[in-house]
């Protein structure tokens, strides 16, 4: 009984605070209405091809959503639930973006790091990149690792971290990367994405700041946004009940049926975040709703300054979340690293992995980011226009597609921009 009351008052909840999301008309924000709501039939087509189960749109210009729409439904196991634009979702890599690197842009302007501070200063016995011809050895910085230069191996095996050390083992994963990790390539010479380098800068905050990551993020970056619906799911010891914001769990959607017919619901996807890290990860674990991101794309959008915004139901004072030179520094590609990489700090540009992009928005001026779970950000600085895409591809089964759905709604957004 207590949990049925639990439920329908967070239920209430939700449906309080989304009543003042009012969304303006896209004409008065200089784009053509009819021309973007070709989205629909796009999404739709996906949904009815069976790549997603649902989809949750928001075209932001400016400082307003001027578009925001739920398609399909939020899930199809153990039951068919139709999506609604509250919907959570897990955010996988965008958690990168959003949780990562947002507050390690904080650590860079407070003067604890430094983009070039080597890796092995905050973590002692960090392997350095060896040339296997001359021997010659060139340590990992902070900055390899935000634009994913570094060389690190993609990925570690989950399922072999864990019968090597257990679940919930986020000293030993560290160790791992430091240790025994293979470094491919001379750290800022080329391009390799990589879920450790993220894992290793998650490391590098908390010992800095001696919270973890989800504390520190909460704290300092979604909490002064007033964000509501955004937020990490660390876990209890035995990686299946939540420990925190509980009263959010109905919102969110599921993810994968896993082998024993449970559906992942408010834990994280990505495995390593999941099973090693136990739901504090700094390559996934954030989930957030389609207005919430809105809010952090404006943020961005404006300089680092997040406006007070009743309509969309954010009635805080204006707040500074980063200052104007540390979003200049996060938005732009080193000119330290070979052209090969093509990253900002956190965020990619003209990366071998831009074509979420599409074919119309200013490639020069465009961030972006995707979640292996089907999210995406695309914000185009020039046209101060963004896109949140959301959707659950890996429901009930990771074998949904969006690559081509995500540059076909780019496509179209860009495409009804009149001024």
């Amino acid at each position: 009984m207590h949990r049925f009351l639990m439920t329908i008052s967070a239920l209430t909840v939700a449906a309080g605070l989304w009543a003042q999301v009012k969304v303006a008309k896209p004409e008065d924000h200089g784009m053509d209405p009819e021309r973007l709501a070709r989205v629909d039939a796009v999404i739709d087509d996906a949904v009815g091809a069976g790549n997603i189960p649902g989809a949750v749109l928001a075209v932001v210009r400016r400082n307003d959503i001027v578009y925001l729409k739920a398609y399909g439904n939020k899930s199809v196991v153990p039951e068919v639930v139709p999506m609604t634009t509250d919907t959570m979702f897990d955010l996988a890599s965008l958690s990168k973006c959003v949780g990562t690197t947002l507050s390690f842009m904080q650590l860079i302007e407070g003067g604890y790091v430094r983009l070039t501070d080597p890796v092995k200063r905050y973590i002692p016995g960090f392997k350095p990149w060896k040339d296997p011809e001359t021997g010659e050895e060139v340590d990992i910085i902070l900055r390899d690792l935000l634009t994913h230069s570094s060389g690190l191996s993609a990925y570690y095996d989950a399922d072999l971290f864990v019968k090597r050390f257990g679940t919930n083992q986020p000293d030993s994963l560290v160790n791992v990367i430091a240790t025994e990790v293979e470094r491919h390539f001379r750290p800022g010479s080329d391009f390799l994405y990589s879920c450790l380098n993220f894992i290793t800068l998650q490391h590098i905050l908390e010992t800095v700041t001696g919270e973890r990551l989800c504390d520190y993020a909460e704290s300092h970056v979604f909490a002064p946004l007033g964000l509501k619906h955004t937020c990490y799911f660390p876990l209890q010891e035995d990686l299946r009940t939540p420990s925190r914001h509980q009263e959010l769990l109905p919102l969110v959607a599921p993810t994968e049926v896993q082998s024993d017919g449970s559906v992942l619901k408010g834990a994280v996807h990505d495995p390593l975040a999941r099973l090693a890290n136990g739901g504090n990860s700094g390559n996934a674990g954030v989930f957030s709703d389609a207005v919430d991101l809105s809010r952090i794309c404006m943020m961005i959008m404006n300089q680092g300054r997040a406006l007070q915004d009743k309509k969309l139901g954010f009635s805080g004072a204006d707040t500074r979340i980063l200052s104007r030179a540390a979003v200049r520094l996060m938005t732009t590609i080193p000119s330290q690293n070979a052209p090969s990489v093509g990253r900002a700090l956190g965020w990619d540009v003209k990366s071998e992995h831009g074509g979420l992009r599409g074919d119309l928005f200013n490639p020069e001026t465009t961030l972006m980011h995707t979640g292996y779970t089907g999210t995406s950000l695309v914000i185009d600085l020039d046209t101060q226009t963004a896109v949140v895409l959301l959707t659950n591809r890996v429901h009930p089964t990771d074998d949904g597609s969006v690559s081509r759905l995500r540059a076909l709604v780019s496509n179209i957004v860009a495409g009804s921009i009149l001024y």
